[in-house]
């Protein structure tokens, strides 16, 4: 574990590097006519290619905590149940994932408005990694309840205090979905019945927010007369009019609550599924937008590295690529995770987008 330190100090470099141009993550949470939540969401870097795997994980497979000092090892923690995740950077980081028994977790950037606990010695049994909470939690709990009595025994800790916080979101069978934040070295729940969520500011802050668009309706505004001026929209969508357009984290909080809101509902899973990734193909990041000119710092399709889709009623968890937009799924039912080994699988193997060529006779 120790002589991991390095590559982890390495890595909380290169996630630091373009924190504030770089950072983003999209959630939205539908649901379908026969009662499936489908949580879709979104991950974001612009800075480096994230090195994206996708992880099977059995039941009793044992890990431990990194800490930030190298000198002892954090949390040891066996699963008691199997899950799939979506790591980044490493394959002990899974920033999305879906367990055995319905349990969603995953980590969305909180750059400058978390704060976790001053890592010490003392406390390095009991502290978890800001990475490696999902993997934590996923092992380890089944319902919203668990979730918020097992934060409670740890402490959770950065890795390198150059890298951006993160915050969580959490949902189980029941359709309940919660927010955690860690601010002051406190944990704070909050519940999310809207199901969204992004990045900063806190989300107490961009709840709030949405109150400033109390005007955004669906359709289209009808004509008015300005003195003896008729005034008439130029096309369908008009009520929204004034929605914001940009990547910052409020207007993408914003965008998703009424996108999401006004999406029909649909009857199935699958449907719903398929509904997520067309919303959020709206959410899509090209990189060039983020730097000046001429300062973009790597070749990559996007800042949008992936996107995901997660059914916790039956077991599926779905992806697609920056290098590869078909729609790939896990089901975890066909999964027996007493007997599977662990697997940590890069989500791309070819780093380019297939295109069909069609033959036409």
């Amino acid at each position: 574990m120790k002589q991991k330190i390095l590559s982890l100090v390495l890595v909380g470099a290169a996630l630091t590097m373009h924190a504030l141009k770089t950072d983003a993550c999209t959630g939205i949470t539908l649901k379908s006519k026969n009662n499936c939540h489908i949580l879709a969401r979104t991950i974001e870097w612009g800075g480096s290619e994230l090195n994206s795997q996708y992880v099977v994980v059995p039941r009793g497979y044992e890990q431990q905590s990194y800490t930030p000092s190298g000198k002892t090892d954090g949390l040891k923690f066996k699963a008691a149940y199997g899950y799939v995740g979506l790591a980044v950077e490493q394959k002990e980081f899974v920033a999305e994932g879906l367990n055995e028994e319905g349990l969603s977790a995953g980590l969305f950037y909180f750059p400058r408005y978390g704060q976790y606990e001053t890592f010490s010695e003392n406390n390095a049994a009991n502290s978890i990694s800001d990475l490696q909470l999902v993997s934590w939690i996923l092992g380890s709990c089944k319902t919203i309840e668990e979730v918020k009595q097992a934060i409670e025994t740890v402490h959770v800790i950065g890795i390198d205090p150059r890298a951006s916080t993160v915050h969580w979101r959490f949902s189980d069978l029941s359709g309940k979905q919660i927010v955690l934040e860690i601010i002051d070295g406190k944990p704070h729940f909050y519940d999310n019945p809207l199901g969204v969520l992004t990045n900063s500011p806190g989300f107490e802050w961009q709840m709030t927010n949405l109150n400033n668009y109390v005007n955004l309706f669906p359709g289209t505004a009808p004509a008015q007369k300005l003195d003896s001026i008729q005034l008439a929209s130029f096309g369908a969508g008009s009520g929204f009019l004034g929605i914001p357009g940009d990547v910052t984290p409020p207007s993408r909080f914003v965008r998703a609550a009424f996108f999401q809101a006004t999406a029909p509902q649909q009857e199935t899973a699958l449907e719903t599924v398929l509904q997520g990734f067309q919303i959020l193909n709206n959410f899509d990041i090209p990189v060039g937008i983020e730097f000046p000119a001429g300062q973009v710092p790597v070749n990559i399709p996007s800042a949008t590295q992936w996107t995901s889709a997660t059914d916790p009623t039956n077991r599926v968890i779905y992806f697609r690529t920056m290098y590869n937009s078909a729609i790939r799924s896990i089901d975890l039912k066909q999964i027996n995770f007493k007997k599977t080994k662990y697997q940590a699988v890069l989500l791309d193997e070819i780093k380019q987008q297939p295109v069909v060529n069609i033959k036409v006779r």
